[in-house]
């Protein structure tokens, strides 16, 4: 695919991760893991709770650190040429809000921190995950559903090249996981490089162009089928 299919001004970014070890005292997490994720595509994370999806997620993003192995983005290596994987957005876990504050209240918070976008790309990001920027109502009085659309709104709002989104749907009814799915493919085909834990197998399989599987310490991509064990 090329730069203009991708997306004007689309950069394109490679992550590799090198023979990554994650353990918790004795527990191995994974182990000698070694991966390439290149942009204009999505990648499933998919296993059963506690097998590492999240803690691998982390681990890229800079938030955790491995016993052994590298992590690279475009050559450059996690921790001692930046502290924190660049120009990504990000949802892990459960997002976190000012709950006494509105949908775009809560953006604006955070957008003054970096200070790279103002009102109208605030509004528009809400729009874009179907929340109305001029809803007054406390983000406490959201439903998980509606909360998960600001958490992944906060992940696209600075327009980043890599989105990391841990279980993304949760609490959606069936269109709004239908919508984020659609939002998800224009970004891929934007030239975005997506990651996606999910425990969905129908997001997987109609979203992803590989998944790895993590089981027992171990990294298995799945075969074309995209089957959940």
């Amino acid at each position: 695919m090329s730069n203009q299919e991708k997306g004007e001004g689309a950069v394109t970014h490679v992550i590799e991760v090198k023979h990554l070890t994650k353990c918790f005292g004795e527990q191995i997490i994974f182990a000698d893991v070694s991966l390439k994720f290149e942009s204009g595509k999505i990648y499933g994370l998919v296993g059963r709770n506690g097998s590492g999806k999240t803690v691998f997620l982390k681990c890229i993003c800079g938030f955790m650190e491995a016993e052994n192995g590298v992590i690279l983005q475009d050559g450059r290596q996690l921790k001692r040429d930046m502290e924190y994987l660049e120009n990504m957005g990000f949802l892990i876990e459960r997002p976190g809000f000012l709950e006494n504050l509105s949908a775009y209240e809560n953006l604006k918070y955070i957008a003054s921190i970096r200070r790279l976008v103002g009102k109208e790309q605030i509004e528009e990001c809400l729009k874009q995950v179907r929340l109305d920027p001029k809803d007054k109502k406390r983000v406490g009085k959201y439903s998980m559903g509606m909360k998960q659309r600001l958490g992944v709104a906060q992940a696209i709002m600075e327009n980043p090249d890599i989105l990391i989104l841990d279980e993304p749907m949760n609490g959606m009814d069936d269109a709004g996981v239908e919508f984020m799915r659609t939002l998800l493919l224009r970004l891929k085909q934007e030239g975005k490089l997506i990651f996606i834990a999910s425990h969905y197998q129908e997001d997987i399989r109609l979203l992803c162009d590989r998944v790895y599987r993590f089981f027992n310490g171990t990294v298995q991509e799945q075969d074309g089928t995209h089957a959940i064990p």
